[in-house]
């Protein structure tokens, strides 16, 4: 099952992909003290380091999307600023992400609590071919609110992450037309509440030119046990 997304480009043209895979990166900063510092974040929160970094987790295309509001479990749950590769029929393009996961059931499996909430996309995406020498350049940043309150959470560019290049280069023929590929995250600003009532993410270029993502955490009722 493929679903279709749509993305504006800069010149304001715009381009449909329909998603058939889905692939999450983790650990891939380029900075290996930048690394591990996200390591001690999630160290802090139970979760264990992979065997491997960076290190990739295959994940249901159905998770892929804009949802307005993301519905969870608890109240344990965030999201985490990316960049994201989405694979074209002819080209490749580079948009912002979000990548919300339950961080109690991560404690039991990264891979488990990334299939538990969805992968969100921006709405503006360039095409990587006409940016990927600009890349460091670029600002990602992310902002939380709880109640009336916005704070920014994470504020770097993307020179803190591996590049799409590194991806290109490992993966090859794997990433056939329809995969998104996330990126990874950057680290979060120490003694922000990641777990907040909205997220919203911004990817800008040297241009100020800039991919958005917003949407509300909606925490459901919880189970008849």
């Amino acid at each position: 099952m493929t679903q279709t997304l749509r993305f504006t480009l800069p010149d304001g043209s715009e381009r449909e992909v329909a998603v058939r895979y889905a692939l999450n990166a983790g650990y891939a900063g380029r900075d290996t003290e930048q690394v591990q510092h996200h390591v001690d974040e999630l160290a802090e929160l139970g979760v264990a380091a992979p065997q491997r970094i960076p290190t990739l987790y295959p994940l249901s295309a159905s998770l892929v999307g804009r949802p307005e509001v993301v519905q969870v479990a608890h109240a344990k749950t965030s999201g985490e600023a990316e960049w994201a590769l989405v694979v074209g029929a002819d080209d490749l393009l580079l948009t912002a992400a979000c990548d919300h996961t339950d961080r109690a059931l991560e404690v039991h499996g990264v891979a488990w609590s990334k299939q538990s909430a969805p992968d969100l996309l921006g709405d503006v995406a360039w095409p990587l071919s006409e940016i990927e020498h600009e890349l460091d350049q670029f600002t990602l940043k992310a902002w939380v609110q709880h109640g009336e309150t916005e704070q920014l959470i994470q504020d770097g560019t993307l020179a803190q992450l591996l590049p799409p290049s590194y991806w290109l280069t490992q993966l090859g023929e794997r990433l056939v037309p329809g995969t998104v590929l996330l990126s990874g995250t950057i680290p979060m600003i120490p003694g922000v509440d990641q777990f907040a009532d909205a997220w919203r993410v911004e990817l800008t270029d040297p241009r100020g030119v800039s991919s958005r993502i917003v949407y509300n955490v909606e925490q459901l009722a919880p189970a008849w046990d």
